[in-house]
């Protein structure tokens, strides 16, 4: 069986599960569709995170019923969870934005918390903080728990318990469980109790596909229903993460053939009036992935090569001879569990088992660095994971009016896609040309982190070259200008820094490499980050945010992007946060689960000289 949860960039696999169930929810506003029979949304305004006086926040779900999705068989309900910020200049006028994590199974609470929400959760995982760059501040954000069992979304509510048990941190036994005599097990570090989805694999919809429909229903709900909303200039976008490349695209596309249906006469519906698609650090085309994936570790913009000329040899020689991986890889492309034979069905999976442990799973392995950030240890302890341990809080929990505890990354949610093939459906790449070239005017732009190795900025700056759209001669030669943001150095002195390169055509596509950056772009820059996403929402040009944009703008620069180089920065210490149990060191995990670890605020505390400080060099972010 494939290991999903580095196939297919899940970004935590700890559970936020705490050792008590939810409470009731509280204070909940309920409106039913006036459109959609049984489709209805419950909210409440939390007061959390968002300080900001006269800012407002809404979290809650839009509930669709049982076989709500088109030509598919769907027995289960579906109840995705949503957390609304207004922007906090002018909302009523303000654009929309909508956010995803990846995974799949990867909850949208991580991009809110620890990447370009209104704030960040503190070291005591119980404060938060406000956040200067939040994407909020000219924007209404829309965070969203999909597909269903993801974060806060289920299907249908079930208690369980949650052990981890063994050296592998990445396979917690999850399983349904019946209190009803009223006896709740004593728990521990490594033992927890909670109410989550059904984790019936059968409950979810397992391709980006049917996870489309889904979305597009929760949409005509929400921004038509939701009395909170200003609608602004009425126009959607959609910036997505790591599995987000695969996502954004299949959604959008659809959203657009949704379009077309109901201009038709042939769908029931509101116009979905789509106007960016946002990609960070995305997996797109999975054959360009794969291949940067046996380069990049070898031939980098740090100047480390990880593996050594004869292995890298070794596996290039796999991937291009004939019949070998490369080959074995396309003649998968296209192919899902359902139209596959049983004989393809076998192949693919056998092929995808073993390829994805050479490719994916031995870069931590055999050099000991993050799979996310090429310059940090394997157990990786940035982005820290504070916000594990503050949404596991019941006033949280109760403010949020959630009925589930908090799960950051589904297991199940991961294995119901990979056993569906629904990286190897392809389309992406003409995806996004049809975007571009479309009368919806869909604006595109790609942004990376130059210290991710899984979704590593080579392979990015292939797929941007590769996508097959009519300009697609004029982009490539279009050169690199410098990503410049000012900085304040003190009250009377403004400075530019340069924190990256774009290429960018028109107001339309854009390719932009961030420095010193890993998986997680904001995270580690949250200022470039911030002015990428501004910049492009206002549609001004990306190398300095100053220049309203046409279709005749082409950057100008470098011709290759590949001749600026950086150095690594000091390597920054692992720290054992035990919701978050592949922060941890094996030997600092034994201790975990033997019961000797003297635990503080979810942190490993005993013996542990300093506090790991930020993940640029030091910085504080």
């Amino acid at each position: 069986m494939m290991k999903s949860e580095s196939l297919l960039f899940a970004l935590a696999l700890g559970f936020g599960a705490h050792a008590q169930f939810p409470p009731a929810r509280e204070g909940i506003t309920v409106v039913q569709s006036k459109f959609h029979e049984n489709v209805s949304i419950s909210f409440k305004e939390p007061g959390i995170c968002e300080t900001t006086p006269g800012v407002k926040s809404y979290s809650g779900y839009v509930h669709l019923p049982p076989n709500i999705i088109e030509n598919a068989d769907q027995d289960y309900p579906i109840n995705i969870f949503f957390w609304f910020f207004e922007a906090r200049k002018d909302p009523a006028n303000a654009p929309l934005a909508i956010w995803l994590n990846g995974g799949p199974g990867g909850s949208s609470m991580t991009g809110l918390l620890e990447e370009n929400g209104p704030c960040f959760v503190g070291p005591d995982s119980e404060t938060t903080y406000l956040n200067h760059w939040s994407w909020n501040n000219e924007v209404n954000m829309l965070y969203i728990d999909q597909p269903v069992q993801t974060g806060f979304s289920y299907d249908v509510l079930t208690n369980v318990t949650i052990r981890f048990d063994g050296d592998d941190l990445s396979e917690p036994l999850l399983t349904p469980t019946d209190f009803a005599n009223g006896e709740i097990p004593p728990t521990n570090n490594t033992f927890r109790i909670g109410t989550m989805a059904s984790q019936k694999a059968a409950h979810i919809t397992n391709t980006t596909a049917l996870s489309a429909h889904v979305m597009w229903h929760f949409l005509q709900t929400w921004l038509f229903e939701f009395p909170h909303y200003g609608r602004g200039d009425g126009k959607v976008s959609l910036w997505a993460e790591s599995y987000g490349g695969t996502y954004g695209p299949g959604f959008f596309s659809f959203f657009q053939q949704q379009n077309e249906r109901v201009a038709n006469g042939t769908l029931e519906g509101r116009h979905l009036h789509l106007d960016t698609l946002g990609i960070i650090n995305g997996a797109i085309d999975w054959v360009i992935l794969a291949e940067s994936l046996i380069d990049f570790p070898y031939n980098n913009t740090y100047d480390i090569p990880f593996y050594n000329s004869t292995y890298h040899a070794a596996l290039r020689h796999n991937w291009t001879r004939p019949s070998g991986w490369r080959d074995q890889l396309n003649s998968c492309i296209g192919h899902d569990q359902q139209t596959s034979n049983n004989e393809t069905a076998a192949r693919c999976t056998a092929f995808w088992s073993l390829f994805e442990d050479i490719v994916f799973v031995n870069f931590p392995r055999l050099t000991g660095r993050a799979q996310f950030d090429l310059a940090h240890p394997r157990a990786d302890p940035f982005p820290p994971p504070h916000l594990h341990g503050y949404l596991a809080r019941r006033e949280v929990q109760a403010a949020l009016g959630v009925p589930v505890n908090y799960t950051a990354f589904s297991p199940v949610v991961n294995a119901a896609f990979v056993a569906a093939f629904d990286p190897l459906r392809g389309g992406q790449l003409d995806e996004l040309a049809t975007l571009l070239d479309g009368s919806e005017g869909v604006k595109v732009h790609l942004v990376y982190g130059d210290r991710d190795v899984a979704a590593n900025w080579a392979g990015g700056e292939r797929n941007s070259l590769a996508v097959p759209w009519s300009r697609r001669d004029e982009f490539g030669r279009a050169e690199y200008a410098p990503l410049v943001v000012e900085e304040e150095a003190s009250p009377q002195n403004r400075r530019q820094n340069v924190k990256g390169l774009t290429r960018q055509l028109g107001d339309r596509f854009s390719f932009t490499r961030v420095f010193q950056a890993g998986h997680e772009v904001p995270s580690y820059q949250p200022q470039a980050a911030y002015e990428v996403f501004r910049r492009t929402m206002a549609g001004l040009d990306l190398p300095t945010g100053k220049v309203r944009i046409g279709d005749d703008y082409v950057t100008a620069g470098l011709r290759d992007a590949w001749t600026v180089r950086n150095e690594a920065p000091q390597m920054v210490q692992p720290r054992c946060y035990v919701l978050k149990p592949e922060t941890c060191e094996p030997d600092v995990w034994k201790t975990v689960l033997n019961g000797t670890a003297v635990v503080r605020d979810y942190y490993v505390v005993e013996g542990e000289a300093r506090e790991v400080e930020g993940g640029i060099g030091g910085d504080e972010l």
